[in-house]
């Protein structure tokens, strides 16, 4: 069951931070998250209570919430997903909520512990990936973009294992798991992809990490993390100034300094382009 566990406003008063007075006019913005308790939050908070918007985060313990939250009025922008997850959203659902500023990046990348590059890689190697078919394309990409698998002929994103030519690829076995034990896989396997979370309580390191994919990608753009608002509120100032903030240089160095510096902010994609990704995403999934 999937519950929203707090709704809680964390505007911080300006005579506690030392900053100016907030404005005396505020527009209030509810604000869908799953990680609420990140203390970059409460800076993204105190900024935009400054700029005259009071910041209410709302707490959701799952993906499968915010975007029916969303349509139904509860928040008014949420910001958890990736393009692709939208996409797959608005086609399921019939819904056309679209995205209002570009986030953050997270490359996948996988580690070893028995090899140093991707060169050191062995033919006939096996590499561990998570089990379930729709977080499989995207490894198996970024194999193929290391030189490590072929394909039989040219599947795109519609890639899965059995498209993998093995009398062509380096990699002999390709294991699919559970991802909660990816990291465990590594004293048995060549390579595995680890999700950033498992990797960090597995205490993996960046020499361990021996590819990652490009964040810079045209095709990985389906990936930017986006605030998502209705289409009737795709203008609203009060949620443009939120994005703002959030792309401010200030707010990048806090999230880096809280959870490592995977993120790749991709700031730099207009929200016209990043409608134009859902749009094409879409077409996919309908």
């Amino acid at each position: 069951m999937v519950v929203v566990v707090a709704a809680a406003a964390i505007a911080i008063p300006s005579w506690i931070s030392g900053n100016k007075p907030a404005s005396t006019s505020t527009a209030t913005v509810k604000l869908g998250v799953d990680d609420a308790g990140s203390a970059y939050w409460k800076l993204v908070a105190q900024r935009a209570e400054e700029q005259g918007v009071k910041l209410e985060l709302v707490s959701f313990t799952d993906y499968s919430t915010p975007n029916p939250a969303l349509v139904s009025g509860d928040i008014d922008v949420n910001k958890f997903q990736h393009l692709r997850y939208l996409a797959q959203f608005n086609a399921s659902q019939k819904q056309d909520l679209v995205p209002v500023g570009s986030g953050e990046i997270y490359p996948i990348g996988f580690y070893s512990k028995k090899w140093s590059s991707v060169a050191e890689v062995p033919q006939g190697a096996e590499v561990a990936l998570s089990n379930n078919p729709a977080n499989q394309v995207r490894p198996l990409l970024a194999l193929k973009e290391a030189g490590l698998v072929v394909f039989k002929g040219d599947p795109g994103w519609k890639a899965t294992l059995a498209d993998v030519d093995y009398a062509k690829s380096r990699i002999g076995k390709i294991t699919p798991i559970d991802p909660t034990q990816t990291a465990a896989s590594l004293d048995s396997v060549d390579i595995a992809f680890v999700d950033s979370q498992f990797a960090a309580n597995a205490k993996l390191t960046a020499q361990q990490e021996i590819y990652k994919e490009s964040a810079e990608r045209d095709d990985l753009q389906q990936y930017i993390n986006i605030f998502v608002a209705k289409a009737k509120d795709a203008d609203n100032p009060a949620i443009a100034t939120l994005v703002k903030i959030y792309q401010s240089d200030e707010i990048k160095q806090a999230i880096h300094s809280e959870k490592g510096q995977d993120a790749v902010f991709r700031s730099d994609v207009p929200v016209s382009e990043l409608k134009a990704v859902l749009a094409e995403q879409q077409k996919q999934f309908s």
